[in-house]
């Protein structure tokens, strides 16, 4: 009898050590740079981001240096790394960066890690706390503590081809589900008679990543529904339900194209007049395109809503005097000066009031006017959550999600099973 051997547990010894090695280097400079720092009086921090594109780090690390060239006791070095792997072994190895770039929904389990500082205390004395954008800070906010503050925010609009609408007898975009619904069926067409349409109403995106998660979260916000209530996961409330049940209705009229696997982001079937609108943000390259575009809010089911998209910015649990110098630096990125740069520097919205409404920002809304839609539907922009184990829900989720759109269940089965799933999973725990 031949012996079958597995090689899954060399390979996930070698992954250990190789975590270990890795802790270990990081630790030895994590050590160099603190001795170094005590000689020179200078506290340096070590800020990892992970911004993309080029363009946009670009941006940031000339605003890096602007608070390096203001602060001569504080320099902070500002390091491109991406992964999660890395953020967590350099976590579980003691050797941390001092700030975090990451995104909101990491928070519960950098908590359950001990990772992360809160900085409600700080936030609470900063003289400009109120020019803060209110809803950017909620999504941030877990177990009454302020884990980490805004670097960016964003939100959801849809697109469309103009040409196509009023060739369709279209006159203005749709403000309701119902009257989405009905624009999409007659945006698709079979233009050469073989019984296929050439042109669909919408593109939907299909997958059960997080893009996907990101797209739906807008029709869930308006039709009242939520997927965490009382700090537990709930994916079958009649708002959820309802919310999934439209994206499947849009799929049976034959109105909504799916897009590749995991490639909901992609604009390529939008700027070539096969599909008339796309869910998508302010940092989409349609607007760099040569095609005619326009957008409109995130039509309304019961209440007016979208999803906040935000970047953030975490304090890594180092030494008290280390803590307090990387919220000096937050301090100067939540700032007017900071926002207004950032902002007109790569599209992204301000969180800061004072910057939304300043001369410069003010001047480059309106070389980009469809920028104002986004900026407009701010004040209705909600979170998605950052419960620990948030990626389990998310997965659960988006298994629901592509499930109805490819019309292997219903809209509420799927969901119902998604549930069940997580049952088991929330109390093995």
């Amino acid at each position: 009898m031949k012996m079958k051997i597995s090689f899954f547990p060399i390979r996930s010894y070698f992954y250990v050590i190789f975590g270990i090695v890795i802790s270990l280097v990081l630790i030895f400079v994590s050590g160099c740079q603190t001795t170094l720092h005590k000689n020179n009086n200078v506290i340096h921090l070590t800020l990892w981001q992970s911004i993309n594109p080029p363009t946009n780090r670009d941006v940031f690390e000339k605003l890096v240096e602007k608070f390096n060239h203001q602060h001569s006791d504080i320099q902070v070095e500002s390091v491109y790394a991406e992964g999660l792997p890395k953020i967590l072994t350099a976590v579980v190895g003691n050797a941390s960066p001092d700030i975090l770039s990451f995104y909101p929904q990491l928070t519960g389990q950098f908590v359950e890690l001990g990772a992360i500082v809160p900085v409600e205390e700080w936030f609470d004395q900063l003289p400009f706390k109120s020019e803060v954008i209110p809803n950017t800070m909620e999504e941030l906010k877990l177990n009454g503590h302020l884990w980490s503050i805004p670097l960016y925010t964003s939100n959801m609009a849809i697109f469309y081809r103009p040409q196509l609408f009023e060739a369709a007898g279209i006159k203005s975009p749709p403000k309701t589900w119902e009257e989405l619904r009905e624009v999409a069926k007659k945006l698709t067409i079979d233009k050469n008679g073989d019984k296929r349409p050439d042109q669909h109403g919408i593109l939907l995106p299909l997958g059960k990543e997080e893009w996907t998660i990101f797209s739906w979260f807008p029709f869930l916000l308006s039709a009242g529904g939520e997927i965490v209530i009382d700090g537990h996961p709930n994916l079958t409330n009649a708002g959820a339900i309802t919310a999934l049940k439209f994206w499947e209705d849009l799929i049976k009229d034959g109105s909504a194209i799916l897009s590749g696997p995991e490639r909901g982001y992609e604009e390529d079937d939008f700027l070539a007049g096969r599909v008339a609108m796309q869910i998508t943000g302010p940092w989409t390259y349609i607007t760099k395109s040569q095609v005619d575009y326009q957008l409109f809010p995130i039509p309304t089911n019961v209440e007016k809503a979208t999803v906040i998209g935000g970047g953030n910015l975490y304090v890594m649990k180092t030494k008290p005097e280390r803590e307090k110098a990387a919220m000096k630096f937050l301090e100067f990125v939540v700032s007017e000066e900071f926002q207004t740069e950032w902002a007109v520097g790569t599209g992204f919205l301000p969180v800061n009031i004072k910057s939304t409404q300043s001369q410069e920002y003010q001047q480059y809304l309106n070389s980009k006017p469809w920028l104002k839609v986004f900026v407009e539907q701010m004040s209705v922009a909600r979170a998605r959550p950052i419960i620990a184990g948030y990626n389990r829900l998310s997965d659960s989720l988006g298994r629901a999600i592509e499930s109805t759109l490819l019309g292997k269940s219903s809209a509420e089965q799927a969901l119902k099973e998604a549930q069940e799933r997580l049952e088991l999973i929330w109390k093995s725990n």
